[in-house]
Order: structure tokens, then C-alpha cells, then sequence
């Protein structure tokens, strides 16, 4: 009996990595609760550090505070789902929800990339017109940046599941992967789907390209800004922390590019799943690192903050403050 949309599948099976080895699977399984637990404890302190010192607000760690939230929300449409796949015999997920999924997972991701554009700006204000920096970044704009950020980006993929919802699914239901991933709905979709793969990847290309021109265009005025820095420690310290950022970057841009900006087919699913976990576990767990807890005022920030009740502190978060000593 076909379903309201058209469709004979009411739910996907997610093959997501059984095809390990058992020692391995539970070896992959508790890697992934690990480091899912210090990415949302992580971002959790970060927003929670940010919102309580007043030292700490300002434009780059209201951004960055904004991305610890979406990073919370990005990681949690995947992860737990592909966590719980491995302990249960029953790796379904139904049609609604596999739409949901790929309609979160894509949404938040593209307002990760206008969060980079946005925040990759204050920098390049920042070091490139620190007279003006307060007179340019004051509040009202952070927050519409912010806010076009998010909606903007909720909206453009909105358009996109439109397109998403016309395909028709008649069987079969597996998917070789572990999350619903445009490409292999594509490959299990019984209508024609030429035109939605066209549009599709003109849009993912338009949106993974035009952010990362933009975010280049401040690092290279950024870079010529340090060179014009007279003293040698000072250009030691802006390049370590621009390289710091610029290899965040690499990895989740180049993970993107391979999996979306790029003609399909290039590579096989199993690829794919491999380079997704960049995107959805790595890039998501160094993110608090990078952009806050090596920074000297957000750490003194959290030793103030927690040296206050240090017994309410959880395991991981000592552990997070033990890693900075």
C-alpha cells in the first residue's frame, strides 16, 4: 500500500559500517560515544562560558558561540542514530524520519558555512581595521548576520526538499550508508532523477564554493595584514592561529567538496562514508579546540568560572580543563 507521497517505502534500512568485523564495530562504536560526549560538553561549556563572562562578550565569541550551538544540533542528526544502529538488529529508519534527517543535516550544515563566511569577516575587521572594528561590528549587525545565517540557509534547503519530496520510492528500501545521504536516495529513487541531481549539485557546489572564495579573500587580506607586523613573536603567534583555523577549514571543506561539490559517481559509498565522518564526527569535535579552548581568555575564563565549585564539575569537562593547564 503506497503511502501519502507516492511511495511504497515506508521506512530505509541503514547498512551504515556492518560490514566490520564485530571487534571492530564496538571498537568504531565507543570512538564515536566518546567523542560525541566531548563535542556537546564541549560546545556546551563554550556557550555556557560565553553567556556567563562578561569578558567574553564580544562579536568573535558571540559567533562562536553560535556555532557551538549549531555543532551541538549538527553532530546529534547523525551521530546518535549511527551509535544506536550498532547495538540493535534493527538498523530502520522510517521515510518521515529519513527525510527530516537529510533535511537537518543539509540545513544545518549550510549555515555552518555562512557562520565560517561571517566570522572569517569579523576576523579580517578585526586585523585589518582594528580602529573601526567596534564602529563595523557592533551588535545589531552580529545578530543579522546571524540570523540571515540561519535562515537564510533553513530556507534555501527548504526549496531543495521540495525537489527532494517529488521522488518516488517503490523499493529497494537499503542504504549504504549511515545516515540518509542525498546521493544513495538518489539510487534508490524508481523515478527519473536527472533534474534533481542537476539542481542539487549546482546548489550544494554554489553554496561549498561561493562560501569558501569568501572566507579566502579575508585569510589572503588577513596574511597580507600579519606580514605588516613588525615584530617576529607577533607574526609567530597571528600565523599559528590562522593555521590553527585554516586547517579546521581544510577538513571540513575538503571533506564537502569530495562528498558534494564534485561529478557523482566519482567515488564509491564506501568512500563516502569514510569522508562523511570528517564532517560529521572530526570537524564538529575539534571545533571547541580551535576556536575557544586554546584561547588564553576563554581558558582563564573557565578556570575562574570552575575553580569556584570544582566538585560540580563533570568528568569530562575536568578533563577538558586538565588538558589546558
Amino acid at each position: 500500500m503506497e503511502d501519502r507521497n507516492g511511495t511504497g517505502v515506508s521506512e530505509f534500512i541503514l547498512l551504515g559500517f556492518s560490514s566490520l568485523g564485530e571487534k571492530l564495530q564496538i571498537f568504531l562504536f565507543l570512538v564515536l560515544l566518546l567523542t560525541y560526549l566531548f563535542t556537546v560538553t564541549g560546545n556546551v561549556v563554550i556557550i555556557f562560558i560565553v553567556w556567563l563572562d562578561r569578558r567574553l562578550h564580544s562579536p568573535m565569541y558571540f559567533f562562536i558561540a553560535n556555532l557551538s550551538f549549531l555543532e551541538i544540533w549538527f553532530t546529534s542528526v547523525t551521530s546518535p542514530k549511527m551509535m544506536l544502529n550498532f547495538m540493535s538488529i534493527n538498523q530502520t529508519i522510517s521515510f518521515n524520519g529519513c527525510i527530516a534527517q537529510s533535511y537537518f543535516y543539509f540545513a544545518l550544515g549550510g549555515t555552518e558555512f555562512c557562520l565560517l563566511v561571517v566570522m572569517s569577516f569579523g576576523r579580517y575587521v578585526a586585523i585589518c581595521h582594528p580602529l573601526q572594528y567596534a564602529t563595523i561590528m557592533h551588535s545589531r549587525l552580529c545578530i543579522q548576520l546571524v540570523l540571515v545565517s540561519w535562515l537564510g540557509s533553513f530556507t534555501v534547503i527548504s526549496l531543495r526538499m521540495l525537489l527532494i519530496s517529488k521522488l518516488r520510492f517503490c523499493g529497494p528500501n537499503v542504504i549504504n550508508h549511515f545516515f540518509c545521504d542525498n546521493f544513495p536516495l538518489f539510487q534508490l529513487s524508481c523515478t527519473d532523477t536527472s533534474g534533481v541531481r542537476r539542481a542539487d549539485s549546482i546548489l550544494s557546489t554554489i553554496i561549498v564554493l561561493s562560501s569558501l572564495c569568501l572566507i579566502m579573500l579575508s585569510y589572503v587580506s588577513i596574511f597580507f595584514s600579519i606580514l605588516r607586523i613588525p615584530t617576529a613573536t607577533g607574526k609567530q603567534k597571528a600565523f599559528a592561529t590562522c593555521g590553527s583555523h585554516l586547517t579546521a577549514l581544510a577538513v571540513v571543506y575538503g571533506s564537502c567538496i569530495v562528498l558534494y561539490a564534485r561529478p557523482s559517481g566519482s567515488f564509491s559509498l564506501d568512500v563516502n562514508k569514510g569522508v562523511a565522518l570528517l564532517n560529521t564526527v572530526l570537524y564538529p569535535f575539534l571545533n571547541p579546540f580551535i576556536y575557544s579552548l586554546r584561547n588564553k581568555t576563554v581558558k582563564f575564563a573557565l578556570r575562574e568560572t570552575f575553580s569556584r565549585g570544582t566538585k560540580s564539575c563533570s568528568p569530562i569537562c575536568e578533563m577538558l580543563l586538565d588538558s589546558y593547564k
